[in-house]
């Protein structure tokens, strides 16, 4: 690239953000406190007064309050009849309270096979990291789900795709749907509909053709099922970041790849987590970037009458995230 066009390239937009906290004073000044000012929050309920009422809280302290997670009911993930048509009813109902309370999106799972892992280790300073290990892992016991094949995944997600996203455009709203974690051909007999991971992704996106379809998109996942995360997750961001398929980014990194990983600090991965950044930065994304799946420490608790997560970890996450915005901004 040549000094001109250097001059030329705007600043990417995106921010720091966090998950899985509420906005009691306590919680909001712990993320004003560490340059947080855009959040996903934790919420009693749906109702539209609800989320007007923690969306005001957020931006009474300087927080905005974009976006929350939504449960989908084994009914949708598990093609139960007539009970799915009822419960994608209900979504439908969360996607318009959403819309006018002035969310920007939910963020989702699509889960016939829930997560899955294998016994924690230890890391740096006692960490314990989220680990799986294929070798260590009962994969012939079914679980309720029995055994679904990759069709049948994608039968269940075009159906529910189809029920929700025309109200999602009619309202607005971004539907973030996050990956199962982890990918992998077959887990306990459910072949997983994100894999292989970029073929799987695109087919998804490909189901309808809406700016309100997309991801929130986890590195670490995405990258449990790669082989070389270090050197093929950045082309998959690049594709659906310039494609505007990315509404969300949970940004961790993890040691290892297919059947076999931790999930460690971001800074001691195998994904070079600069060049995510300046991957997001050159396709314009404009979104948060937080923490999730944080290793944890025995010390690392939240204080009482917190009904959320005040987390040391998330504090270093935090801090990291904006050092990497702003070097990817700077160059």
């Amino acid at each position: 690239m040549n000094r001109h066009e250097r001059k030329q390239r705007k600043k990417a937009e995106m921010h720091v953000g966090v998950q899985g906290i509420g906005t009691s004073p306590k919680e909001l000044a712990f993320l004003v406190r560490h340059g947080v000012t855009h959040m996903d929050a934790s919420v009693e309920n749906t109702k539209t007064e609800t989320l007007m009422r923690h969306k005001a809280e957020a931006a009474e302290a300087g927080v905005s309050l974009e976006m929350i997670h939504i449960g989908l009911p084994r009914s949708i993930t598990l093609a139960q009849d007539p009970q799915r048509d009822k419960d994608i009813d209900a979504v439908c109902k969360m996607i318009e309270n959403a819309g006018k309370a002035g969310l920007r999106g939910l963020n989702y799972n699509f889960c016939i096979l829930n997560h899955q892992r294998t016994e924690s280790t230890l890391g740096r300073g006692g960490s314990s990291y989220s680990t799986f290990d294929l070798s260590k892992f009962d994969n012939d016991t079914l679980t309720e789900a029995g055994e679904v094949s990759r069709e049948e995944a994608f039968d269940r997600i075009a159906y529910f795709i189809e029920g929700v996203i025309p109200v999602a455009e009619a309202n607005q709203v971004q539907m973030a749907c996050h990956l199962n974690d982890p990918p992998a051909p077959v887990l306990k007999g459910v072949e997983r509909w994100n894999y292989p991971v970029f073929e799987g992704l695109k087919r998804f996106v490909e189901i309808a053709d809406s700016p309100y379809h997309g991801f929130n998109f986890c590195c670490g996942t995405a990258s449990e099922g790669l082989d070389d995360p270090g050197t093929e997750l950045y082309e998959i961001i690049h594709y659906f970041g310039e494609r505007k398929k990315i509404f969300n980014i949970h940004f961790r990194n993890i040691r290892g790849g297919l059947h076999n990983f931790q999930e460690v600090w971001p800074d001691e991965g195998d994904v070079d987590m600069h060049k995510v950044a300046q991957t997001l930065r050159d396709v314009a994304y404009p979104y948060m970037l937080m923490p999730d799946h944080a290793p944890s420490h025995p010390d690392d608790t939240s204080p009482p009458g917190v009904s959320g997560r005040i987390r040391q970890a998330w504090a270093f996450q935090f801090g990291y995230i904006i050092a990497l915005i702003q070097a990817a901004n700077s160059e």
